[in-house]
């Protein structure tokens, strides 16, 4: 196995990474905003007020994209496996 092996199999595992936890991020980021937003406007300056609405929120990406998630884990651990008779050729 070969530097460039490695490198390959950690961008590709970096970029799995983000591509999991994009929704969930965006949507804490999104909610966040707009419950700052709301309160900013209305000059509520209660530090727990946009907790439950950001948990609520991240609940419902996860539910809505739990299923694309573990189906893009699977898929990638099977490219990983795939990829273990020619990393081990190739030393």
């Amino acid at each position: 196995m070969d530097t460039n092996a490695v490198l390959d199999i950690g961008l590709s595992g970096l970029v799995m990474a983000a591509k999991l936890s994009a929704p969930v991020l965006v949507t804490s980021l999104v909610v966040g905003f707009a419950i700052s937003l709301v309160q900013s406007m209305t000059q509520i300056q209660e530090i727990t007020l946009s907790f439950v609405p950001k948990a609520a929120a991240v609940a419902i990406a996860l539910l809505v994209c739990g299923h694309w998630m573990i189906s893009e884990m699977i898929a990638f651990t099977h490219g990983l496996f795939d990829m273990i008779p020619s990393l081990l050729q190739g030393g």
